[in-house]
């Protein structure tokens, strides 16, 4: 098994390294219906909030509305979608603005993000969420699409972050980029999530999904995993950017990842 590259202990096995072939084909239908039906819930839900949506879209004093709006579906989700969230609290969430960064293993982490965080928050997305029919409109004022093919648009999307931060607002990113086809194992972290924490002097908060990628896998993979159970969640201690420069950004980067790294290798290594 390959070393994994900030540790010299083996690397967390990927969800495929440990699928028996046999469950992998045994239980497809099952998986499938439950695919189904969380697209349905998912998708039916939206249409239904899509006009009040798009009243408190309309113009920025409507966003917090939004917000309020999101949290209220992500809590129907969580319990349509039949995967009730428990967390677990190292620390207290600081007062706003801070910056949320997680692991991405799965779609429905934007889902229990809602539940978690309750202080207004923009999330910073991939540029593809703006291409989704219904869901892009969150990203044409509210929330930021960050288009990592090209540094001006990225760049742009960060000054965005940026002045949210600065009005008090808090800020969520995944600083993987996207959901790695190694989960649970981690990709390496990019630095803009820290780099900005740095700039802003806000505070980082660390969150470890533990169990999403078992929960809810690939939906345009038929074989992937997806099945009800309890969401797990560690929150962490805030950590600090008092004092720190740009200097400081990989430190930072590399302290972060092994806090929401540390739930994985406890539950998910071997």
């Amino acid at each position: 098994m390959p070393a994994h590259p900030h540790h010299h202990r083996p690397a967390i096995r990927t969800g495929e390294e440990r699928r028996h072939p046999v469950a992998r084909w045994l239980f497809a239908p099952l998986r499938l219906a439950y695919k189904l039906w969380f697209g349905l819930m998912f998708w039916l839900s939206l249409l239904v909030l899509y006009v009040p949506f798009k009243l408190a879209l309309r113009r920025p004093s409507g966003y917090r509305t939004a917000f309020r709006l999101k949290r209220a579906w992500g809590a129907f989700l969580q319990w349509a979608g039949l995967f009730p969230q428990q967390v677990t609290w190292h620390g207290r969430l600081p007062a706003p603005p801070y910056v949320v960064v997680s692991n991405h293993s799965s779609y429905i982490d934007i889902v229990q993000m809602f539940n978690l965080v309750p202080h207004y928050f923009l999330m910073m997305g991939k540029y593809e969420l703006q291409r989704w029919p219904l869901f892009r409109i969150f990203f044409k004022g509210m929330d930021i699409a960050v288009n990592r093919g090209s540094r001006v648009e990225a760049a742009r999307a960060f000054r965005r972050a940026a002045k949210a931060l600065e009005g008090g607002a808090c800020v969520v990113l995944f600083p993987e980029g996207t959901i790695p086809h190694t989960v649970p194992r981690m990709k390496p972290f990019k630095d803009g999530a820290f780099r900005l924490a740095i700039e802003k002097r806000v505070p980082v908060v660390p969150v470890t999904f533990v169990n999403h990628w078992r929960l809810f896998g690939d939906p345009e993979d038929l074989l992937s995993r997806g099945h009800p159970g309890i969401s797990r969640a560690v929150v962490h201690p805030p950590v600090t950017t008092d004092g720190l420069g740009e200097g400081d950004v990989v430190a930072l980067r590399q302290r972060v990842f092994a806090l929401i790294e540390a739930p994985l290798l406890e539950h998910e290594a071997g």
